[in-house]
């Protein structure tokens, strides 16, 4: 039924679900660009149609009732950002105990304009030593799926770069939204 209502929901708006399959029973799949809730929706009906279980990270704020249950449903992660070391150990530990995990996160961590992404996918891939799957929202195109995986190594600008080049042609909903793709870790 869920994956009826996916494909109906993507014909209805004109979108399409394309790309490779999941790399791995564990991973940290890297969605971007981030600029609209609407972001949300695409992302889960594309995981769907593709075969997908996902989990998704979120703010804790949008938790509240009666949208938290449905969301939680879905496969929402509650997160505070005012804690995000504790995240990544947290994640670690669930990448451990599970069989299998895909952990989508929006690495722009908003739907604004951001001259970095944050570095919490990242860390929680090569902690885990699971792969980063790179998926995405292209509303040019009226596409979402997933890319390649990429194996975080010790040289994050290189992974970086493999990043920013599969991301180069993708358009978010409000493109003036779009951040850098770039990490502070590049910098240090």
């Amino acid at each position: 039924m869920r994956t009826f209502l996916a494909r109906t929901f993507l014909s209805f708006t004109g979108w399409e679900a394309v790309g490779t399959s999941i790399a791995d029973n564990k991973v940290v799949v890297a969605v971007a660009p981030h600029t609209s809730n609407c972001d949300l929706f695409y992302g889960l009906a594309v995981a769907r149609i593709l075969g997908t279980k996902v989990s998704w990270l979120a703010k804790h704020t949008i938790f509240w009732w009666p949208l938290g249950p449905i969301l939680r449903a879905l496969g929402g992660i509650p997160v505070r950002r005012d804690q995000s070391e504790e995240l990544v150990e947290q994640m670690v530990r669930a990448f451990d105990a599970a069989e299998t995990l895909t952990l989508a996160i929006t690495p722009e961590g908003t739907r604004s304009y951001t001259p970095y992404w944050k570095s919490g996918f990242y860390r929680i891939a090569k902690a885990a030593g699971v792969p980063i799957q790179l998926g995405f929202v292209d509303y040019a195109r009226r596409q979402g799926g997933y890319g390649p995986a990429i194996t975080p190594t010790d040289d994050v600008r290189a992974d970086m770069d493999k990043i920013r080049a599969f991301f180069a042609d993708k358009v978010g909903r409000y493109p003036g939204k779009v951040g850098e793709i770039r990490l502070h870790e590049e910098e240090e």
